[in-house]
This record gives structure tokens, sequence and C-alpha cells, in this order.
């Protein structure tokens, strides 16, 4: 039988995988360490789809992954269990070992950027291996995609992700911007210049939300962009919608780069727990922004601003997308490609949208 098996499938980005593959009828298995909160997830989805194929799996993965893919024998593996700055790819390489296809949600720099190191094995195995099947590179690549015959080339993209201050953020996810917090990060192929985790800020004006504060952001794109585009200079930013936690979050970015011994990842859970407490100062309404700018086909300057308004806290359906696309064609065997690569054009937007056109998600290009 053809399953899907979601590791973390309990987790902010997980459960709703598991949710969009349960309403297509695919047999699902939730993987993770908390019993309770799968069986929870069960009973919800449940609830509302009583005949959604789902089981649990309850274990530890560093430990009892080999075991359980043999056990388990999935189609498809989903790892949502970051954060991925400080893992290897061990999950991909067990999954490669079992003839299981893999796709994980990482945004780490090198993990992503690394992954073709397992190309060839892959291929032998007859998988396919996608690492970063997320907003990034995930949509930003697919809106590039999209837009990229308009332009005889592309010279800049500026781009960011700002979030609702309502909207439910994940241990993994905090961890991995404490993570390069305040540190250097490495400059563009193409840019000399280095960054520092959250400095340089800017405001961005959004559609309908209004101006937001963004600062750096370190993710696969950077690298990617310019190998797949042949973009000189990608920027990318993240923000948080509350000025006052957006500026505490950048002044201990700077303690950071003054040189105090700062471990901020061993304070992830703790932090995430305290930036919830600033929650009435914002919305759950958040957005992302890309302006790519180039020469387009007569030979002039072109720019092309595309933007992306989340609403009512759905703004965390737009990570998981990619993988439930990727998933639902890998288990109807309508994929033939093999070897493992980042996704980069793997999704077009006409597909992610459609994947979002039940949710209070709408774009906007001019």
């Amino acid at each position: 039988m053809k399953k899907v098996l979601v590791l973390g499938g309990y987790g902010n980005f997980g459960q709703r995988i598991v949710l969009a593959l349960a309403k297509e009828g695919i047999t699902t298995v939730i993987a993770g360490r908390n019993r309770h909160a799968a069986e929870k997830l069960v009973r919800d989805i449940k609830q509302v789809h009583p005949h959604a194929k789902l089981d649990i799996a309850i274990f530890e993965i560093e430990e009892e992954l080999n075991a359980r893919l043999e056990q388990l024998a999935p189609t498809v593996v989903i790892d949502t269990s970051g954060p991925f700055q400080s893992k290897d790819h061990r999950v991909a390489e067990l999954c490669i070992h079992h003839h299981i296809h893999y796709l994980d949600l990482a945004d780490g720099r090198d993990f992503v950027n690394q992954i073709t190191v397992l190309n060839e094995d892959a291929k032998n195995a007859g998988v396919l291996v996608v690492s970063g099947v997320s907003t990034v590179p995930g949509l930003s690549s697919a809106v590039i995609e999209h837009f990229k015959n308009e332009f005889q080339h592309i010279d800049s993209l500026i781009y960011g992700i700002s979030p609702g201050q309502k909207t439910p953020r994940g241990l993994a996810t905090t961890a991995a911007i404490l993570s390069y917090l305040g540190k250097p990060l490495n400059p563009a192929p193409e840019e000399t210049k280095i960054r520092y985790g959250w400095q340089n800020l800017y405001r961005q004006k959004y559609p309908i939300l209004g101006k937001r504060w963004m600062a750096n952001c370190d993710i696969p794109d950077v690298d990617l962009f310019s190998k797949f585009y042949n973009i000189k200079q990608v920027r990318f930013s993240g923000g948080m919608e509350s000025a006052f936690v957006h500026l505490c979050i950048w002044g201990i970015s700077w303690l950071v780069r003054l040189g105090l011994p700062l471990n901020l990842i061993n304070h992830a859970r703790f932090l995430c727990k305290l930036s919830h407490r600033f929650d009435w100062l914002g919305t759950t309404n958040g957005g992302m922004h890309m302006i790519l700018k180039g020469v387009d086909t007569h030979g002039k300057t072109k720019q092309i601003e595309w933007y992306l308004i989340a609403k009512d806290g759905d703004g965390l359906q737009v990570p998981t997308v990619p993988a439930v696309i990727l998933a639902k064609k890998l288990i109807a065997g309508e994929i033939n490609t093999t070897g493992a690569m980042p996704c980069v054009g793997l999704v077009s937007l006409e597909e992610y949208l459609h994947e979002l056109k039940e949710f209070h998600i709408q774009t906007l290009a001019k």
C-alpha cells in the first residue's frame, strides 16, 4: 500500500500537510515522540473527515528511524522536524537506502545546497530526494519561473516574509533564526559585502498590511538563484509584525555581533514563548514580497513587484504546499525524475496558488 510518512506530523507545518494528504484519501502516518499530540491530531481530522486513512508511529527519529522505515515501508517520507541548520542528511540517506522518496521543509542554507551530494545514490536507488520543499526556495523559485520570460535577464531580487505576530511560531523556526542572529552571513556568489543576521533594517510597504520592519536572514536561495537564474544580487529578509519585537531581536543581534558569549539556541524554547507575550501587539495577517529588477525583452529597465497577503493565520499553509503537491504526484506515479536536488522550479506558481485557493490568501503583481 502506498503511504506517506510525515516526521513531526503534529507540528505547525506537519499537521497541515497531514490534513491536506488525508483529504485526498492518501494513507498518512503521523510520526514523532508525542503520542498525545499525534492521537489528538487523528481525532481532530477524523471529526471532519471520518474516512481519512491515518496512522501514528511513535519513536525517536535519531535512534529508531532505520528500523521504522523497514517496518512501515512508506512510499514517501516528508521531514518537517527542523531546525535543519544543525542537521546532517542522515534521514535522506536512510530513505535512499530503503528506496523511499524523500522531501523536507529545510531552510538551512548549507543543508539544502548540499543535498546534491546524494544525487548519484538517489538515482541508483530510483528515488527522488528534494530539499527545501517550502516557501524558500519552493515558492520563491515558482515566482521567478512565472515572470522570468518577461526579462532578458534578472539582475536583482529583493524579497522577504513577514508573518503576523499572532501566527504560531514553532521551536524549530525560532532556533533557526537564533542560529545566525548577529553572526556574519556568507555573501552571495556575486557579492563581497558581508551582512549580519537580523541587521540591515529597512521598512517594506505591503498592500493591505502596511509597512513592516525587515532584516537579514540566511536562506538557500542566496546561492541557488545565482546558479539557476544568474541573478547577481539576491537579498532576503524576514520581519516581525510587531515593531517592538522586531527591534528587540535586532538589539540582541548587536550583542552577538559585538562578541557577547550568548548561546541563544539553548534558550530557544524560552524566547519562543516570550515572543508570544507580545501577540497583543499584532494580528494573524502576514505577507511575502518579491521585487525583481532587470532588463526586459526590449532592452529597457523593468521591475516587477509581487506580493502574497495571508489573513486569519493562513500564512502557515504557504510553506506546506510544495510538499503536498510533490507527495501527491509521487503517490500517483506522476513523477519519473530521480536524483537529489533543491526545490527549484519543481512546482509552478499556478499549482501553488491552486492549493491555497480555499484559504484567506491573495496575490498581487505590478
